[in-house]
């Protein structure tokens, strides 16, 4: 039984980790193309919802004004929930200068994201409603990368690449960037088979008729396209369509972060649990089985391999050679932890600690699940 744990635990992390991986790729050989037309040019309503952001949000906003793109196609919509900073004022000075309308929606008392995009999506004017955070800073062309998707009348949801940089602009080079690169490597393959079950948040779109409500636990980066993909269409990834946002430079705010995430979208799962049914839902189910529930559970397997590789030590052979084989990778997490500089942490370091980081993450996400917990509100890039 023990043996069967072991060799079960590790044949199952193969799976999760390389196993769908290869499993997307030799699908993705048949491709299901989408039709873009470059010309395609429909009215955008770019909605984002801030709590005190004062540092950031005019920079974001003047990146949105300064945009590739029709301005009388345009307009932004933010919702300010319940702010108590500088936040409002810098919106209303924007609007009063902007090319084009800039409208701030105040929510109160403070709900949460999702509470704000439910607040002022019905108020668009747009035909694509276009989801940014309130740091999100996009290429000049994104706008129009993004919206020629839906020329294709099968695309309902479109989501672009988002690069991770350090303040300066440039790209970080570390774990959380590696962890980017292989989550976009994954969408693209996604993509070409038909949908994608996972989607960045700070540079996405929909189709407007297709947005639902959602409750407020709800995380709408993810809810929000399976509701799209329930309704029949597809959810793409555009890497063309590129935004930089600043890399948190604290494992302790990574970490929250990373909670609370995984958290929100362990309910997610739970409340759209009907796409999980591969009987319905064909391959799509086991995209979303595959590339998010065993990804969110993975750390049972990697505890129950550590605890089985223990009790096989005395048997020798492959099963010492897995035990070191542990031990090395988890000292080298260890120590990218205690690493002083973060910016130049070496690949051998960075890689160990963040699968760790992200696994602790999950673990840590699925015991408050477990209790009944949700989290609705949360202070930005704090967690």
């Amino acid at each position: 039984m023990i043996t069967f744990l072991f060799w079960g635990s590790l044949l199952l992390l193969f799976y999760i980790y390389i196993g769908y991986p290869i499993l997307v790729r030799l699908l993705s050989a048949k491709q299901k193309p989408v039709a873009k037309d470059e010309g395609y040019l429909p009215k955008i309503s770019i909605l984002i919802a801030a709590y005190n952001e004062e540092k950031d949000i005019e920079h974001t906003i003047r990146n949105k004004i300064a945009l590739d793109y029709p301005r009388e196609l345009m307009e932004i919509l933010v919702v300010s929930d319940e702010s108590t900073d500088r936040t409002d004022a810098l919106v209303e000075a924007l609007a009063s200068e902007a090319p084009f309308p800039i409208r701030l929606i105040r929510q109160t008392p403070r709900q949460g994201k999702t509470a704000g995009l439910n607040l002022i999506a019905p108020l668009a004017s747009g035909e694509i409603l276009v989801f940014s955070d309130a740091n999100s800073l996009y290429e000049p062309d994104a706008l129009r990368k993004l919206v020629r998707n839906f020329a294709d009348p099968e695309v309902g949801y479109v989501t672009g690449k988002m690069i991770y940089a350090n303040p300066d602009g440039s790209v970080v080079g570390d774990g959380c960037s590696a962890y980017m690169r292989y989550e976009n490597w994954l969408r693209e393959k996604e993509t070409r088979i038909g949908s994608v079950v996972g989607v960045d948040g700070g540079i996405d779109a929909i189709r407007a008729r297709l947005f639902k409500q959602l409750n407020a636990d709800q995380l709408p980066d993810f809810v929000q396209p399976l509701k799209v993909n329930e309704q029949g269409y597809r959810v793409i990834y555009e890497p063309e369509a590129v935004l930089k946002e600043l890399a948190l430079d604290d494992s302790g705010r990574e970490f929250r972060m990373r909670v609370r995430v995984s958290l929100r979208a362990l309910w997610a799962l739970h409340d759209m649990k009907q796409l999980l049914n591969p009987f319905h839902y064909g391959l799509f189910a086991v995209q979303l089985i595959s590339h998010k529930l065993l990804r969110y559970l993975a750390f049972i397997p990697l505890l129950w391999l550590a605890f089985t590789n223990l009790l096989l030590l005395e048997e020798g052979g492959i099963y010492t050679l897995f035990f070191f084989g542990q031990v090395a990778f988890y000292l080298l997490a260890w120590l990218g932890r205690r690493y002083d500089d973060e910016k130049n942490r070496p690949f051998y370091l960075t890689l160990p600690y963040y699968f760790c980081l992200l696994n602790l993450a999950s673990a840590h996400a699925a015991w408050r699940y477990v209790r009944g917990e949700k989290q609705v509100i949360w202070a930005p890039r704090v967690g």
